[in-house]
């Protein structure tokens, strides 16, 4: 079955064993995990592939009151996670965003999730300040809490995507972090944005 040009579902899992199973079988470039599924959850399932180095970049499909687990599945290795209403053209640029190495988080929830923050404060590695981020950094990291991409904020602000990925590097470095969905977290958990 194609979703769309380039995006093939090349498996479906029943519940989350049967991802568990099929996961380093077929080896699927991007998994979209339900969390919510019979015989294991989707957060077990999540939590034994990346156990198991079997996990490919992954989106978390939730709903509204799935805020903790969303945040369990972050810390367990996601890189995104979208609300089941999500529109196809939302679900296909995710999936290659994902893809392509990036992380995201969905405007829409960011705020439910933030409330979630105070469960995570000791998962950092360090909640000490970071090396102070400059004004254009602190701008980027605005609109990446936004859920802007790359070149949404390349636009926005006139200058090369590359440019942009260049300082996207330097913060996930200055906070410590190893991609963008965590340095969003990172960044309002110590109030930069």
């Amino acid at each position: 079955m194609s979703l769309a040009e380039g995006i093939e579902v090349v498996a479906e899992a029943g519940d989350g064993r049967q991802a568990v199973e099929m996961v380093p079988e077929v080896r699927p470039d991007v998994v979209l995990m339900d969390m919510r599924m019979p015989v294991m959850s989707g957060l077990e399932a999540l939590q034994a592939l990346a156990r198991s180095d079997s996990l490919p970049p992954t989106i978390i499909l939730t709903t509204f009151d799935d805020d903790q687990l969303v945040l369990a599945g972050l810390k367990a290795g996601a890189k995104g996670y979208l609300l089941k209403d999500v529109s196809l053209e939302q679900l296909v640029d995710a999936i290659q965003t994902v893809a392509q190495g990036g992380s995201l988080v969905q405007p829409a929830v960011t705020q439910r999730l933030l409330s979630g923050l105070e469960h995570m404060r000791n998962e950092f590695v360090s909640l000490d300040r970071p090396d102070p981020l400059t004004d254009r950094e602190t701008e980027i990291l605005r609109l990446m809490a936004g859920g802007f991409s790359n070149k949404e904020i390349a636009n926005s602000l006139g200058v090369a995507e590359g440019t942009i990925k260049n300082h996207v590097s330097n913060i996930l470095s200055k906070l410590g972090v190893r991609d963008r969905t965590r340095a969003v977290l990172k960044a309002f958990e110590l109030q930069l944005v």
